[in-house]
This record gives structure tokens, C-alpha cells and sequence, in this order.
């Protein structure tokens, strides 16, 4: 079977440390060494949000399994938690 890639999500400035699907919306949660996380959807391919604050690369993020949250971990040696409703 031939596999392709069915799409490129652009907007990080620096190396992509992790990706994760959510498991309701169509969103993707991305987080960089440009000290951002990106929250993507990825039916209209567009990021939705960006989520800056940390002072060093930020290593993951994850989305909360019921709550509209993301937390996140950086080499600033902090977790933060992001409300990301609305």
C-alpha cells in the first residue's frame, strides 16, 4: 500500500519535541525548543492557538483527557497548565 503524507502543519521556529491527537476534537497539541506550545486542528489545518510563557525549550504537552487543558514541561524547570477553552 502506498503510504504519503497527507499534510505539513508550519509555524514552529525551532526543533518539535513532541505531538499528541486529542481524543474528541480535531486537535493537535505540538510542543518546540522555540519555547511554544501550538495547538493545531487539523481539519482546516490551522493553528489555533499559541501558548507562550516558558523561558526554555519546552520538552512536552499533553491534552487533559476531559477538560479543555494542555500541561506542559520545559527545561526552565517548570510545569505549567493551560486553559485553552473558548
Amino acid at each position: 500500500k502506498n503510504r504519503r503524507c497527507l499534510f505539513t502543519l508550519l509555524g514552529h521556529l525551532d526543533y518539535i519535541r513532541t505531538v499528541q491527537f486529542h481524543e474528541e476534537h480535531p486537535w493537535i497539541v505540538s510542543a518546540s525548543d522555540d519555547q511554544t506550545i501550538r495547538v493545531w486542528n487539523w481539519q482546516s489545518r490551522s493553528c489555533i492557538a499559541v501558548l507562550t510563557g516558558h523561558n526554555h525549550y519546552v520538552m512536552c504537552a499533553c491534552f487533559h483527557l476531559k477538560e479543555d487543558l494542555v500541561v506542559s514541561a520545559s527545561l526552565d524547570q517548570t510545569v505549567r497548565v493551560w486553559d485553552i477553552s473558548g
